[in-house]
């Protein structure tokens, strides 16, 4: 794969991490390259890290398995390589099994996913399709889902990581340096060829 050439330029490391303090943005944020280029615009990029950092790691109504499967299933639809392969790695590090974060690229033929895991993926790929979720699939994600904040989360969740695909392939975001993309098998979305 070809490296990238932001459409913005990357700030390095010091200044992303002194800008990211002064506005808001984690200090295990303010590295990536996705923040090096968001802090171009200091404060847009501390408000989209407060929604992001809520997500990630304060909010946590909804399981952080099904979160991931959203991440996964949008960075595998939508071809952002840098979505699909910088959350590989917080998959790995959360202990769920190679296999079912794969299951997201065809899940509707794959084994191994719950009633509650196909319903929520379903909930993301109606939004992408037609940018909201049908009463059905609201139905059942609402059998699988008791509350409404994780209700509120999961949506939220899709809509926050289509907004980052969309945002890392326009601005066209670089990997991190000797990241390898699309882990594990190099296997590619037609979206991404």
């Amino acid at each position: 794969m070809a490296t990238l050439t932001p459409r913005v330029p990357m700030l390095d490391e010091a200044e992303a991490r002194r800008l990211g303090k002064e506005h808001g943005v984690p200090s295990s944020m303010a590295p990536l390259n996705v923040f090096r280029i968001m802090l171009n615009h200091p404060v847009m990029a501390g408000s989209v890290s407060g929604l992001l950092a809520n997500l990630l790691y304060r909010a946590n109504k909804l399981d952080g398995t099904l979160r991931e499967l959203i991440i996964m299933r949008i960075g595998w639809r939508t071809g952002a390589v840098y979505e699909w392969t910088q959350h590989w790695r917080v998959c790995m590090n959360m202990n769920i099994a190679p296999d079912l974060v794969l299951a997201v690229r065809d899940w509707r033929n794959a084994a191994g996913l719950t009633d509650g895991q196909r319903a929520v993926l379903a909930a993301t790929d109606e939004t992408l399709d037609e940018g909201r979720i049908s009463d059905a699939t609201w139905a059942e994600c609402c059998k699988h889902l008791a509350t409404q904040e994780e209700r509120i989360e999961m949506v939220l969740a899709i809509s926050n990581w289509r907004t980052f695909s969309e945002l890392l392939q326009s601005l066209k975001i670089p990997l991190e340096e000797g990241i390898e993309p699309w882990l594990p098998d190099g296997e590619k979305p037609p979206a991404a060829e």
